[in-house]
């Protein structure tokens, strides 16, 4: 099976939840990054860490990323996850903003 390359500030992201490191998680993120999450959006360092510690790191996820394509500064992931909350596949969407990510997006199912 193929390595699915991931952009430095996505790896970060996916890093982080493994190692259960919200910090690192938070500063993955640009200032005014968010994570959107089925359509609940949780902005800034605040935002983010609350996220992290309700729905990733606080709930005990592991993040497997299954498959990647890059466009531009726009990566679409296919993504495994186990935890407290929810366990299944999704869809991940991460746009980078320089050497951080501006937002990390779960879109609803369909």
């Amino acid at each position: 099976m193929a390595e699915t390359i991931l952009p430095a500030p996505a790896q970060a992201l996916v890093d982080a939840i493994n190692s259960a490191d919200t910090e690192a998680f938070v500063d993955a993120f640009t200032p005014e990054g968010f994570v959107s999450d089925w359509g609940t959006v949780k902005s800034g360092p605040d935002g983010v860490r609350a996220w992290a510690g309700s729905d990733a790191i606080g709930a005990g996820a592991k993040m497997t990323v299954l498959s990647a394509e890059t466009e531009g500064d726009t990566t679409r992931i296919r993504f495994g996850w186990s935890s407290s909350v929810f366990n299944g596949e999704s869809d991940g969407i991460f746009v980078v903003e320089g050497d951080k990510l501006a937002s990390f997006t779960i879109p609803p199912a369909h």
